[in-house]
């Protein structure tokens, strides 16, 4: 992904969870009867039927493409338009919603042109809108690419442009402190688990209407729709993160469309793992890259002088994040922005030396560097509405794309037991997540993702160490999509290993997307480059 939950997961972490009613629960772990199972089978069937209407008429109507708006600050040569696509399936000729879509032209010859390359950050609830700046900001890693295909992106439906849904008062989503994460008492569970059945509950309020229909499997055939909107017989995608499960599903349902497709930074797509279990393993996975970090921080003893030992490293973080429970930095960044903040250095290498300088500003007790760094911007209406509506996708995707535990006992005791080896984020992914236990509208069986008829082999880019999309997720997939390719980067931990400069990752998704050859068999790439203080 670029997943932007790192921006969201702060403002989410004071929004989470709670018990369901006795009856909602019977109704949500129920056996489904043969009648039930044949209406869902039948219901795929019409979502099947409906799709291909729906991609018929978008072939025919095509894309209006003109100037994007101005506020949409996507300047010339990016050109945006819309396309209608069904709220629900099962009713093609129902209730339209349009999804906002970009482009920009590709750069070579008409006789280099392959068409177009699709694009999904991640999420879910991130905006694929900024792609195609990537060809305008004239990205090298993108050059050779660009010159054979137009970038296209899009704000999956509920997001930004497209129907966008909401599930509280942005203002009160961003304002700060938040709550600590990590309770210390059974009242603070309970005061969470409150904020969380009324997070539910506002999405029901606010967006009901969308929140049935706001599913993978739907999204994926938008994506149909959008790509027959282009007229292309057939697609090319890149997908980052959540993305990565968008394209799995989009390559189970619809096998036959696919010409190529680049997943990277894998979310794992066993029915298993969607979406409680993936959370969970997430949580590990954060810690180790977590402690990455303070070993890198530690190394850098004499930039930062937060300690010589991972050991020491974690001693200031546990000594900054106390001060910050006891007595908020500014007023406004406690614990829950801390975490925030800082979670940013184990999703991306990038972040590693601009986290760690606000880290010692800190501890060296310039507090307002933490204030400047995490503290909510009240001011800005424009970007906490966005953050409100990402974290309402989110919310909205996990929770109705898969069942989740409805019985409190279940959460308490897996963060609890988790918590004790890795604590940087447990607990906080505990409260963002904990809507999904009183979700208000029912909530659907994965999509069993696997080869299909037609399919062609897929690239498959990951790093060994990554937080957000452990790697067992691309080992998965792997083993799922036949004649797949998997790309490892060795000893890094980066979320989204494309968009960074490593030529042996870099030459070898070029090759594929330019010529849809793949090395006859796995690669293991050594690590880009290491940040320097």
């Amino acid at each position: 992904m670029r997943d932007s939950r790192a921006k969201r997961r702060v403002a989410a972490l004071g929004s989470a969870g709670v018990l369901v009613t006795s009856a909602l629960i019977a109704g949500a772990v129920a056996a489904p009867t043969a009648s039930a199972t044949a209406d869902t089978r039948h219901g795929k069937d019409r979502e099947a039927q409906g799709v291909a209407v729906a991609a018929a008429r978008a072939a025919k109507t095509g894309i209006d493409w003109q100037d994007c708006p101005a506020d949409w600050n996507l300047p010339r040569p990016i050109q945006c338009g819309w396309v209608s696509v069904p709220l629900d399936y099962a009713k093609p000729n129902g209730k339209q919603i349009k999804l906002a879509v970009d482009r920009v032209a590709n750069t070579g010859t008409p006789a280099e042109r392959q068409g177009a390359l699709l694009y999904n950050p991640g999420g879910p609830g991130g905006s694929g809108l900024r792609f195609p700046a990537r060809v305008t900001s004239k990205n090298a890693v993108w050059a050779n690419t660009a010159k054979a295909y137009d970038f296209v992106g899009f704000d999956p439906r509920g997001v930004g442009k497209s129907a966008p849904i909401s599930c509280g008062d942005p203002q009160e989503f961003v304002k700060a402190p938040k709550a600590d994460p990590v309770p210390r008492t059974e009242a603070d569970k309970r005061a969470q688990r409150k904020l969380a059945r009324e997070y539910a509950e506002g999405c029901l309020e606010r967006s009901g209407t969308m929140l049935p229909h706001m599913t993978t499997p739907n999204t994926a055939r938008d994506l149909d729709v959008i790509r027959a909107a282009l007229g292309e017989k057939k697609l090319n995608y890149l997908g980052v993160s959540y993305g990565t499960y968008l394209g799995a599903v989009y390559a189970t349902l619809f096998p036959g469309h696919v010409r190529r497709m680049v997943v990277d930074s894998v979310v794992n797509p066993s029915r298993q793992k969607i979406w409680y279990q993936a959370n969970l393993d997430q949580n590990v996975a954060f810690e180790t890259r977590w402690q990455d970090w303070q070993d890198w921080v530690a190394k850098n003893d004499a930039v930062y002088h937060l300690g010589t030992t991972r050991a020491a490293v974690q001693q200031q973080w546990l000594k900054l994040r106390a001060a910050a429970a006891k007595q908020p930095f500014g007023g406004v960044v406690g614990p829950a922005e801390l975490i925030g903040f800082f979670q940013s250095a184990p999703y991306y290498d990038s972040a590693w030396a601009p986290v760690a300088e606000v880290f010692s500003q800190a501890a060296a007790g310039n507090t307002q560097a933490v204030v400047d760094a995490a503290a909510p911007d009240l001011s800005d209406t424009a970007g906490n509405a966005a953050a409100e509506n990402g974290n309402a996708v989110y919310n909205a995707v996990e929770c109705t794309d898969a069942k989740w535990p409805t019985d409190w006992r279940t959460w308490d005791r897996d963060t609890t037991r988790l918590h004790r080896d890795h604590p940087f984020l447990t607990w906080a992914n505990t409260w963002m997540n904990l809507p999904c236990a009183t979700w208000p509208v029912p909530q659907r069986t994965p999509v069993d993702v696997k080869t299909g008829k037609g399919l062609p082999p897929v690239l498959i880019v990951q790093s060994e160490r990554d937080a957000a999309t452990p790697y067992g997720g691309a080992v998965e997939l792997h083993k799922r999509l036949k004649g797949s390719r998997l790309i490892t980067e060795r000893d890094a931990g980066s979320h989204g290993v494309t968009g960074l400069v490593n030529p042996c990752v870099n030459d070898r998704v070029d090759t594929y997307l330019l010529t849809g050859k793949l090395d006859r068999s796995d690669v293991t790439c050594a690590p880009h480059a290491t940040p320097k203080p």
